[in-house]
């Protein structure tokens, strides 16, 4: 906040600022802590609003779920006053912290790319979420605020050892000894999001090069040219298809894995193939390979009785 006050001061023009802070209800403290952020907002000339996180708390997965409020709360915040973009304080620590848990969770080259500068905002594709400060490393801000004479404060749930990010860390000066410091892990991020981007292009030439669309929203792939493609373009080729044909999001990495192992070994031997997989059906069939949108699941009639259409059908 007070660095893009800066920034537009000497611009002498630029676009409106507005600041939001979220109180999630989590502490006691937090009410307090967002009337003074308030309070300097109003110094520095810029408008501001306290968003409440309202309703019951979740007994698990509670920082997750924060998360998604406080996106929400702030996506909601972006398109009340016209904006377009929101900006966020990520430093290079949350970068690290970020790639260090995806490793963790097993997670493929789009997670291990961890956050971008610049994003769609999650849950709001229509609004970019930009993060200017993310190669600033945080005793770097924290210099800046002390330097200015701002006061901050320090959350106390990041120490908590319930959450995983604050595992992570406390891990990182262990880590630094070693030389897998926060600079380190977050060029890591960098390079592995420059090989991201050169994969998406190559899937993107495959798509040109193979898809075919069908009616009813289906799509179809030559067999063997799909099997002819390298390992990691097939499985972000058949990723975006399933996404975009089902009906449930994006694909676990895993299944998604288990999908394209089998479809090999069935197109390899000349095999039928068929599966549903969040919310598509694949089906190899001949030299061809469709993908299209899964029918409807029927609800299961529970009905016991022997009376009705439905109770002479069970016993049949």
């Amino acid at each position: 906040m007070m660095l893009m006050a800066r920034w537009r001061a000497a611009r002498k023009s630029g676009p409106n600022l507005f600041v939001a802070t979220v109180d999630h209800g989590l502490r006691p403290e937090a009410r307090h802590e967002a009337a003074v952020v308030g309070r300097l907002a109003r110094k520095l000339g810029l408008p501001h609003r306290i968003l409440h996180w309202a309703g019951k708390k979740p007994a698990t997965g509670l920082q997750e779920a924060a998360r998604e409020a406080r996106y929400r709360l702030l996506a909601g915040a972006a398109r009340a006053t016209g904006a377009r973009h929101v900006l966020t304080a990520h430093t290079r620590d949350d970068q690290a912290e970020t790639v260090l848990i995806r490793l963790c969770r097993g997670s493929g080259l789009s997670g291990l790319a961890a956050m971008g500068r610049r994003a769609a905002m999650p849950g709001a594709p229509d609004l970019e979420l930009v993060r200017p400060l993310l190669d600033i490393p945080k005793t770097r801000l924290l210099a800046t605020l002390k330097a200015a004479k701002i006061p901050f404060v320090t959350d106390p749930s990041n120490r908590d050892p319930r959450f995983t990010r604050s595992r992570m860390r406390a891990l990182m000066p262990a880590l630094a000894a070693e030389g897998l410091d926060s600079a380190r892990l977050a060029l890591f991020a960098r390079r592995v999001k420059r090989a991201e981007a050169a994969l998406e292009a190559a899937t993107d030439q495959a798509a040109r090069a193979l898809l075919v669309e069908m009616p009813g929203g289906a799509v179809a792939l030559e067999a063997v040219r799909l099997a002819d493609l390298p390992t990691e373009i097939a499985l972000r080729l058949l990723g975006r298809l399933v996404a975009r044909i089902g009906h449930e999001g994006p694909v676990e990495l895993g299944k998604l894995e288990a999908l394209q192992s089998a479809l090999a070994g069935a197109i390899a031997t000349k095999g039928r193939l068929r599966r549903s997989l969040a919310g598509a059906v694949v089906t190899l069939a001949g030299a061809n390979v469709l993908i299209e949108p899964a029918p409807p699941r029927r609800s299961r009639n529970l009905t016991t009785g022997g009376g009705g259409a439905a109770g002479r059908a069970k016993t049949r």
